[in-house]
């Protein structure tokens, strides 16, 4: 570890001497400049505003899916097929959070310790925390640090609780939703918009019965959508992304892959799949992917901001009593707000 990591102390790093360790290829100060961005912590801010503008090169690919379609698997198969290729990766996965410390259960290192010793490979599990959408809410700032410190690839894998994780669409350059066959899953799986988030669409453990079938059914639902969802973004004007976590529209059929991640059937194709869509627009900064996550990342930093200066010792009282009178039913909520941005002395934007 670099000198100047062990100078600062364990409790009060240095954010430059922990940055520059973790640019130098230090495992050590990028997991711990990680679990301040999870924490939140001033150390986090001062660390991703040094980071941020080296990251932007990676292809972040999003992993989502209900629970039993084989996630873990799936990118423990992706991580030995890039590995193969000479390419770094990184892994995000989400795990639901503990009820006592609110740190992440069933950690996905846990499964993937095959790849603990390899240095281009790095793992990092996150609690979810209760934050909805499948992702934690730093899992974005998270994958700007693993961007910077120079993995090529970075695999987003959401909690697996079921068809309401669409937020890892804003989050990644490329969505890649998992189905299983004879789930009893086809019909229920185009709905909430999952499969209309999808960029390719993995049918995987593809060697039991029904995989086949299970295939065409989604590609003949994808059609369905396709066109609806062609119809709906022609009528939403250029205001439909506006907004925390706006999802793009997608701007054609994803493929329908299959794979059986056990034993690597597929994951070549699917790995091929991944290329291909990030040389069809990943180079473009104003791409519909890297616009959402950027309004994704700055609205959560706003919110994150307005509820601190909220809950800040001159005015915690007034927030708290107005909350109160909300409460009662003596306040209504659209007041509230109006009342606690005069606090702040912000202008109110509509006016």
């Amino acid at each position: 570890m670099a000198a100047g990591v062990k100078a600062a102390g364990a409790s009060q790093p240095d954010a430059t001497a922990l940055v520059d360790a973790a640019l130098a290829g230090d495992r050590l100060a990028l997991a711990r400049i990680l679990t301040a961005v999870e924490n939140r912590t001033p150390l986090a801010e001062a660390a991703l505003r040094r980071l941020f503008p080296l990251a932007g090169r990676a292809h972040l690919v999003g992993i989502t899916g209900p629970p039993g379609s084989g996630k873990s698997t799936l990118v423990s198969a992706l991580i030995a097929a890039v590995r193969e290729q000479g390419r770094a990766v990184g892994v995000i996965a989400v795990d639901p959070s503990s009820p006592i410390t609110g740190g992440a259960l069933l950690g996905d290192r846990v499964r993937m310790q095959a790849y603990s010793t390899d240095r281009d490979v790095f793992i990092r599990s996150m609690a979810a925390r209760g934050h909805a959408g499948g992702l934690a809410s730093t899992s974005t700032a998270a994958a700007a640090v693993l961007d910077a410190a120079g993995f090529d690839l970075i695999l987003l894998e959401t909690v697996g609780t079921g068809q309401s994780e669409v937020e890892v669409a804003a989050a990644a350059d490329t969505t890649v939703v998992l189905e299983a066959p004879e789930m009893g899953d086809e019909v229920q799986a185009i709905k909430a918009g999952l499969l209309e988030v999808a960029d390719i669409v993995v049918v995987n453990k593809g060697d039991r019965p029904g995989a086949q079938r299970t295939a065409s059914q989604l590609r003949a639902m994808l059609v369905a959508v396709g066109r609806a969802g062609a119809k709906g973004a022609k009528g939403a004007g250029a205001g439909a992304g506006a907004g925390a976590g706006a999802v793009r529209p997608r701007p054609k059929e994803p493929e329908v892959l299959l794979t059986t991640a056990t034993t690597g059937a597929g994951i070549p194709e699917l790995l091929g799949s991944l290329d291909r869509h990030r040389a069809r627009g990943h180079e473009a900064s104003d791409t519909p992917a890297r616009l959402a996550r950027a309004e994704a990342q700055v609205w959560a930093i706003l919110a994150d901001r307005l509820r601190a200066d909220l809950h800040a010792p001159a005015i915690r009282e007034a927030t708290a009593a107005t909350m109160r009178e909300v409460a009662a039913h003596e306040l209504d909520p659209f007041a509230a707000a109006d009342r606690l941005l005069t606090e702040l002395r912000v202008p109110d934007p509509r006016r």
